[in-house]
């Protein structure tokens, strides 16, 4: 099992509907549970517009003991994944001693860089702890062959915490399905949309694959 959480302490910056749609990728290849420990509830909102089965559980666990009761919760899964709270708190800190990788999303925007510094903070308090946990940058929300995003990834070369290579670009099919209960992986399988979240969750299974590897 791999628990990872999406964290950033800035409202916005995509979080759910980042760990939503992965959620979608990732059940078609195992069992996914996604925790919602936002206490606004987000995912559990979006859970509840649905008309069918999502193929995966949402529950809320907005509680600084995340890290003591998720493994119980998610018995037999093969991803769990963490829709964080937006700002720095004690459930922050839970979620990041229960992952195994944290993704910090940020848009192109000085706001989210500026708010993922705290996040970066709690990172390097845990890793006294947590040695072997790994952290990425995932640009979300990119419009293509812009002065903002080429700014974005050169700020994030500058931090200590790589980006991603797969980046999130700005489509509204994400908002869309959202609005039904559902994520463009259902709505629109074939779309480039879609094909964004394949190639994320290809990536995050090879450094899952490549930091159990490293550890055995």
């Amino acid at each position: 099992m791999a628990i990872v959480s999406f964290l950033n302490q800035k409202g916005g910056s995509g979080k759910t509907t980042l760990a939503i749609h992965l959620a979608s990728v990732l059940a078609e290849r195992g069992k996914v549970l996604l925790v919602d420990a936002d206490p606004q509830g987000s995912a559990l909102d979006w859970k509840a517009q649905r008309a069918a089965d999502s193929g995966f559980p949402v529950v809320g666990l907005p509680k600084p003991t995340l890290h003591l009761e998720v493994a119980a919760l998610a018995e037999s899964c093969d991803w769990v994944l963490v829709d964080g709270p937006p700002r720095a708190s004690a459930l922050t800190r839970s979620a990041v001693a229960a992952s195994d990788l944290v993704l910090i999303p940020v848009q192109p925007s000085p706001f989210d860089l500026w708010a993922a510094r705290d996040v970066l903070d709690i990172l390097e308090e845990c890793s006294v702890l947590r040695p072997d946990l790994q952290a990425r940058f995932v640009v979300n929300r990119l419009f293509v062959r812009t002065r903002l995003g080429a700014e974005v990834r050169g700020t994030l070369a500058e931090l200590p915490v790589a980006a991603l290579r797969t980046e999130i670009r700005n489509r509204t099919e994400y908002a869309k399905a959202v609005r039904e209960g559902r994520t463009a992986i259902e709505t629109a399988p074939a779309s480039a949309a879609a094909m964004d979240f394949r190639a994320l969750a290809d990536e995050i299974q090879g450094i899952v694959a490549e930091s159990n590897h490293a550890s055995s």
